[in-house]
């Protein structure tokens, strides 16, 4: 990777990624792509160049490639899976349409595409349990049908045309940096949202729901060592399950009554989010990413929230 294009630079994500792109790469080497309405601002404006880049616009897509000579794009643009339920034409527009204006863009000028998929690209029928890196995937949303359908469209243009995809699955993200976005996982963040605050956090989840989760050091770390990763290597492109921990409701918060022992949760649940969360995987096996590109994550769930509870108390004091 010599000249990097984030297009969803304004998001969950893509704000961080970028960022720890421009650390690695360096500041001019990565461009923030971003829509109208979400321009970057702050040090993610003033840290490197920017452009406009809508993938439901492919020829806005060629000319940002071409005027910054990309080689590798992070696509990153996407609703997240509530979202994407309440607006299922809107979510397949982006994440599909949007894609193949990415992949045909990569194919034409030789760039290398990262486009995540996540656990919502399995279904009720597959294995809850260490899901394996090759299983049935039949999800019941159209967040998840769109990830399959990335999974695939990415590794038909690699495996028709030579485009260098690649693609991780990633769990629910934990981040002190940016909001919740409309995500089944969400809870997960906004619960030290609330102990932070000292708020009693009321939970959407209901107990003993366990779904994979990772810390967005991890996740940044999984999305860039897999594009550094050695070619020749790799027997999957498209769709590495990646694993980090996995917990309940329960489990985080008794995590955080370690640290703010006068924390209180109750629960409300939210019909939506408990079918989506109840069609996701209790944990993932991962040891495809492991063997072929040497994935390893760093935070457990103790040294997250540690971490998580003292960057929150920094930034919301």
């Amino acid at each position: 990777m010599k000249n990097i294009l984030v297009i969803g630079s304004t998001g969950q994500i893509g704000s961080e990624l970028t960022r720890e792109l421009r650390k690695r790469y360096g500041a001019d080497n990565v461009v923030a792509g971003y829509i109208p309405g979400a321009e970057p601002t702050g040090e993610l404006r003033d840290g490197g160049p920017s452009a406009i880049a809508d993938v439901t616009n492919a020829q806005q897509i060629a000319d940002t490639v071409k005027a910054h000579k990309i080689d590798t794009i992070y696509n990153l643009a996407a609703l997240l899976s509530v979202v994407a339920e309440r607006k299922p034409l809107l979510a397949w527009k982006i994440g599909i349409d949007g894609l193949f204006n990415i992949l045909e863009v990569a194919r034409e000028n030789g760039c290398a595409v990262f486009t995540p998929s996540s656990i919502g690209s399995f279904g009720p029928e597959t294995p809850r349990v260490k899901t394996p890196q090759d299983t049935v995937q039949r999800p019941r949303t159209i967040y998840g049908v769109s990830k399959v359908t990335t999974e695939l469209l990415s590794d038909y243009y690699h495996h028709k045309y030579g485009v260098d995809t690649r693609s991780v699955r990633f769990p629910g993200i934990i981040s002190y940096m940016t909001p919740p976005g409309g995500g089944t996982t969400d809870y997960a963040v906004d619960i030290f949202y609330s102990a932070v605050r000292g708020e009693k956090f009321v939970c959407p989840i209901k107990a003993g729901t366990l779904m994979d989760m990772m810390y967005m050091p991890d996740a940044l770390h999984a999305a860039i060592s897999l594009m550094e990763a050695d070619p020749t290597r790799l027997i999957h492109h498209n769709g590495f399950n990646v694993a980090s921990m996995s917990f309940a409701p329960e489990t985080i918060f008794a995590e955080i009554k370690k640290f703010k022992p006068e924390f209180e949760m109750e629960y409300d649940v939210d019909p939506l989010k408990q079918s989506i969360a109840d069609s996701w995987p209790d944990c993932l096996d991962d040891s495809a990413a492991r063997a072929e590109w040497d994935w390893q994550p760093k935070f457990d769930i103790t040294a997250m929230t540690r971490d998580m509870l003292e960057q929150l108390s920094l930034r919301m004091n």
